[in-house]
């Protein structure tokens, strides 16, 4: 029998394969005629603000990503920018191939599912047209709670939701975030996802300190959840973390 009652998941880089920044990010820097390069360094040093919603919609965060930057487009210009940049972070997202089964397998044994992710706008928008929409139970953002990992709220929000104790929970990351630490800190059973994939994933704070268990393949989920209770798998060697 399953020794938990919900598995928890990070989003970009667990559910999905490793995230990098494609050319259609371009498109939104030309339409606000803001140089690409700059466009990504000013995204890069405010994501946990963007992510925890602190500037309000997409397109007021958008314009505050523009005075950031120096450049000031028109209201038309922010508007086609907003939907220019919900299409590049679709066109980077892409769910692993071991995704849907995993989640389908788990629901099989009679275990509760869900994201908790930390995200700006574009993934609340899309994630319901996504193929693993429906295997999901919960769906916990940070853009919405207002809150980043490894705040506690996160992880809380979701144990609220799907009325089940922290101890009830496994979760399983890419450790961007300290999203590991965090949530063994909430009470849950924390694993490291390393994919061979994720060496080049974008990731922002990594839980570098964390050197708990490891799985390889997102589908090895369903082998640890259905073991006895016990050293599940093996500790992952200090330092082995993607940056």
């Amino acid at each position: 029998m399953p020794t938990y009652q919900a598995v928890l998941f990070d989003f970009f880089g667990t559910l999905t394969r490793s995230v990098q920044r494609g050319a259609a990010h371009r498109s939104t820097a030309e339409l606000l005629g803001c140089p690409p390069r700059t466009l990504v360094d000013v995204l890069d040093r405010t994501y946990y603000e963007r992510a925890c919603g602190r500037h309000g919609s997409a397109e007021a965060t958008l314009r505050w990503v523009c005075e950031q930057a120096g450049v000031h487009p028109s209201d038309e210009a922010v508007r086609s920018a907003v939907a220019s940049r919900h299409r590049a972070v679709r066109a980077d997202t892409r769910l692993r191939d071991e995704a849907v089964p995993t989640l389908a397998a788990l629901r099989r044994l009679g275990l509760r599912t869900g994201v908790i992710s930390d995200c700006t706008h574009e993934l609340p928008a899309f994630l319901p047209q996504l193929p693993v929409a429906p295997l999901l139970d919960v769906r916990v953002f940070s853009v919405l709670v207002g809150r980043c990992k490894p705040d506690p709220a996160l992880y809380q929000a979701a144990c609220r939701r799907l009325d089940l104790a922290p101890a009830d929970c496994l979760y399983v990351g890419d450790g961007g975030s300290q999203e590991l630490t965090g949530a063994e800190r909430a009470g849950m059973t924390a694993v490291r996802l390393a994919a061979p994939d994720l060496a080049g994933h974008m990731v922002f704070n990594a839980d570098a300190a964390w050197n708990g268990p490891v799985l390889r393949s997102l589908d090895e989920v369903v082998g640890l959840v259905e073991r006895v209770p016990g050293p599940a798998v093996a500790p992952v060697p200090a330092g082995c973390l993607s940056a």
